[in-house]
């Protein structure tokens, strides 16, 4: 029963994670229909981010809860401008052009941010940046404590992750459904075209989306930096992966169904590598794509739509 409890606790902290992650995902496709396969390196970023305006506020040396706000507000302000830039740059452009052109350039900017950073420093910069692809150590924000609860453990750090994760995921659900600009969001997603005829500012809409998809990316980041301080220019490429999982699994576009299914790939990939073979812990999430695609493509949480010609 206590190896129960703790792979359980383990697998709703690593799902909130993923959930984090997919709101990202869901979002952008709610709004524009594309799969922005950038936004799991927007995570990495958002872990880099942290990781020099850490080095800057010296919390190594002196790890304080007001240090850790310092750093997770700087990550988020570095990944919103990031997702702000690569919408307006990137994919603006395309707007008017077909679905697979989007998908290509997405791609491509997924490439241009894992190995833009893996080149050498550049002389000119004031800090090592770009990091190159040696591993960094993430200094902890604060103090960690452990204690043990029914004979499972459990960390400051689990219990700020799954806090904050919440906080976000209840603070989007608000944002989404009880404010003019979420109202404005899901007018955008049903049809672009009249609501900019209504006086929606689509494009302003649009940024903003991709802005608050990108800030959760940088809460999950710093999450997971400060509990598992190895950072490297790869890191987002599977939890990338694993989040479109999680967010095709539960409705891509719904966000109810987002949250769901980052927790339940979670709570999947723990049990699977606790209970069977540990080497199975990333075939697990790609298992439940394949299947989630031949019997519910919609997702669980997503609605058939029969598009007319």
């Amino acid at each position: 029963m206590t190896e129960f409890l703790q792979h359980l606790v383990n697998g709703v902290s690593l799902g909130t994670i993923y959930a984090l992650i997919a709101l990202g995902y869901t979002m952008v496709y709610g709004v524009l229909k594309l799969i922005n396969f950038a936004h799991g390196d927007v995570y990495m970023v958002g872990a880099f981010a942290g990781y020099y305006v850490a080095n800057a506020l010296g919390v190594s040396e002196r790890p304080s809860t007001a240090k850790a706000i310092l750093v997770f507000l700087g990550s988020m302000a570095a990944c919103g401008l990031l997702g702000f830039l690569i919408e307006r740059l990137a994919y603006r452009p395309l707007r008017g052009s077909p679905r697979l052109t989007a998908l290509i350039t997405a791609i491509g900017v997924s490439f241009l941010l894992e190995y833009g950073f893996q080149l050498p420093r550049w002389s000119f910069m004031p800090f090592d940046f770009p990091p190159g692809p040696t591993p960094r150590f993430f200094p902890q924000p604060f103090e960690r404590a452990d204690w043990t609860v029914l004979g499972v453990s459990i960390s400051n750090y689990d219990v700020v992750s799954l806090l904050v994760a919440l906080g976000f995921m209840v603070g989007l659900q608000f944002v989404v459904f009880r404010t003019r600009f979420g109202t404005a969001m899901r007018a955008v997603s049903f049809d672009a075209g009249t609501a900019g005829l209504m006086g929606i500012p689509v494009n302003r809409i649009i940024s903003g989306t991709f802005v608050l998809g990108s800030v959760l990316a940088s809460v999950a980041a710093m999450l997971v930096a400060g509990s598992r301080p190895r950072i490297d220019p790869i890191m987002g490429l599977m939890p990338g992966l694993k989040a479109f999982v999680a967010a095709v699994f539960g409705g891509i576009g719904n966000v109810p169904g987002a949250m769901f299914g980052g927790l339940a790939l979670g709570l999947a990939e723990e049990f699977v590598a606790g209970y069977t073979v540990s080497s199975f812990r990333d075939a697990i999430a790609f298992a439940i794509l394949i299947l989630v695609l031949l019997f519910k493509p919609e997702g669980l949480f997503g609605r058939v739509t029969v598009e007319k010609v």
